[in-house]
């Protein structure tokens, strides 16, 4: 008990001088701080200027916490790159950050628990079980909730996706060009679709064509009706009556989606009976069980 007082100690004291470190009041840059950005390469020695800070601290444990987080992601079966699911949700956070927070969160669960188990003073096996299981569970957590919102995103740009195709469509047969009918699409949209849109255009603006950052969308999308979409999208420069196959293709895509809501309505109507069943068995079971019990014990009788 006395090591584990004397850790959490030395996690407060670190954790402590690291939030004093980013207060200007307590910290004071020195001269080579504050003349830094000033002068050619000064950037990299004002960056790493601090000697315990949160910038630093983040940056020196990164690679660390991006190889631990992807192996236990592995461990407990997410076999998608967490880099693609921040992309597909225009997170704001790359893959070494989220892993950071992720093990810092993991982390600061582990120490609150030896706290707790320091407090409670339960059976060994009962405070080892209840620290890494917290630890465990906020890892999971995490990982859970950037996989619910990648899911999410599929599931918004599936539905969105028929009503994208009929206005690109219609902007084709009223003369557009492709890429003037995705930038319209783009700049007056809000939805998901509208975002990634604005990214593929982003990517042409970088030198893509058209197609290649198209199939990139389809790639990372991960979506079947994006990739019959975007196949389609790929024959600007061969059909002559683009629009029409498009439209045909958005009909195509909301029968998809109209038998989608079918079985998920019906999905639901089936889980409605099971409280009915349960509550209407439960009774039987009682009834059938008093006159079982009372004929069990006049047999043993």
């Amino acid at each position: 008990m006395t090591g584990l007082v004397l850790l959490s100690g030395l996690a407060l004291w670190v954790g402590l001088a690291m939030l004093f470190a980013e207060l200007r009041w307590f910290s004071r840059p020195t001269l080579v701080a504050r003349l830094g950005p000033y002068v050619p390469g000064g950037m990299r020695a004002q960056r790493w200027s601090g000697v315990l800070s949160a910038e630093t601290f983040r940056e020196a444990i990164g690679p660390a916490a991006r190889r631990v987080g992807e192996v236990s992601s592995r461990l407990f079966g997410v076999s998608e790159e967490l880099e693609r699911k921040l992309r597909r949700v225009h997170a704001d956070m790359d893959a070494t950050e989220f892993r950071v927070r992720q093990v810092g969160w993991s982390l600061a669960t582990l120490l609150v628990g030896g706290l707790l188990s320091v407090l409670v003073r339960p059976p060994a096996p009962v405070a080892v079980l209840f620290c890494l299981g917290g630890m465990l569970l906020a890892f999971l957590v995490l990982e859970q909730q950037i996989g619910a919102a990648s899911n999410r995103w599929k599931r918004s740009l599936h539905l969105e996706l028929p009503v994208v195709a009929e206005q690109v469509a219609m902007l084709l047969a009223a003369g557009y060009s492709l890429g003037g009918a995705l930038d319209r699409v783009a700049r007056r949209g809000q939805g998901t679709a509208s975002r990634d849109l604005r990214r593929v255009l982003g990517r042409v603006r970088q030198g893509l064509s058209e197609e290649q950052a198209l199939q990139e969308w389809a790639e990372l999308a991960d979506v079947a009706s994006v990739d019959r979409l975007v196949a389609v999208l790929a024959l600007n420069r061969e059909a002559s009556d683009l629009g029409r196959l498009i439209a045909e293709e958005a009909r195509a895509i909301r029968q998809d989606v109209q038998r989608d809501l079918v079985e998920r309505l019906e999905r639901r109507g089936q889980q409605v009976w099971i409280p009915v069943t349960v509550a209407t068995l439960l009774p039987g079971v009682l009834f059938i069980a008093i006159p079982f019990t009372r004929a069990l014990d006049g047999f043993l009788r």
